[in-house]
């Protein structure tokens, strides 16, 4: 694989274009407004641009028609996105923190679905995302919306073979849970160690060979189990569990 893998070159939408100016980690070669564009994200926007020294355009409303109504009156055009190396994720997320703890998504083909899972890293705290390089959505403008501009503050790893990474990441230290109905209690298990946790496909959960190497399954408790949370609602369930069990832990060891 190539060190970098490069996605589309536009981000539209007011939070996702304030998040990367703000940011900063990639290169901003214009900002596109409509004329018509008022508001204090847009007024931001615009001071944050001028200040960066980024040329921005004033242009009729339907020059971002093609957007659609998710444009909101502002696009990017920004250097592609950069996966990191898993190695490099590796090695970043355990100089984070004792405790790192990365996602790995198995095949979600869903782009909302994808940028909602990265903004719920994001929110609770992953050291990062992997997710494969085939049969799966890969980070674009979608993505990047449906994120509301998480994807410019987690590291995304981009793989040729799920289990081999799932190799990689025991062999430096981290226990590999899968999320899927019937493992162990999330609210009862302990998992207070370097974790990668596997979040399956929409329509299919884990892969039986994934499932086959992961060292242990948790599960959502729930009431009704007629049919399963979603991928984005999991994720946003576990991460949040695992968050509230680290600051826990972290208070205990004080």
């Amino acid at each position: 694989m190539d060190k970098t893998e490069r996605s589309q070159n536009i981000v539209y939408g007011r939070n996702p274009v304030l998040e990367l100016l703000k940011a900063g980690k990639r290169t901003v070669n214009k900002i596109i407004l409509a004329r018509t564009a008022r508001g204090a994200a847009i007024d931001e926007i615009v001071k944050l641009a001028k200040s960066k020294g980024i040329a921005f355009y004033d242009v009729p409303p339907e020059k971002l028609d093609k957007f659609g109504e998710n444009s909101q009156g502002v696009a990017a055009e920004v250097s592609a996105i950069e996966y990191i190396e898993l190695s490099d994720l590796i090695t970043k997320a355990k100089l984070q923190s004792e405790k790192p703890l990365l996602t790995i998504l198995d095949g979600i083909e869903d782009p909302h679905n994808l940028g909602a899972i990265i903004r719920n890293c994001a929110a609770f705290g992953a050291d990062g995302a992997i997710i494969p390089k085939w049969r799966a959505a890969a980070v674009n403008e979608t993505v990047a919306k449906a994120s509301a501009g998480a994807i410019e503050h987690i590291p995304i790893a981009r793989v040729v073979n799920t289990n081999q990474a799932i190799d990689l990441l025991k062999k430096r230290g981290f226990w590999v849970a899968g999320a899927q109905n019937g493992g162990q209690n999330l609210e009862k298990t302990e998992l207070h160690f370097p974790l990668a946790i596997i979040i399956g496909s929409e329509g299919f959960g884990l892969r039986d060979l994934t499932k086959k190497n992961c060292d242990f399954l948790i599960s959502i408790p729930q009431k009704n189990t007629i049919s399963s949370l979603n991928a984005s609602c999991a994720s946003a369930i576990i991460l949040y569990e695992l968050s509230k069990k680290r600051r826990l832990t972290d208070k205990d060891e004080a």
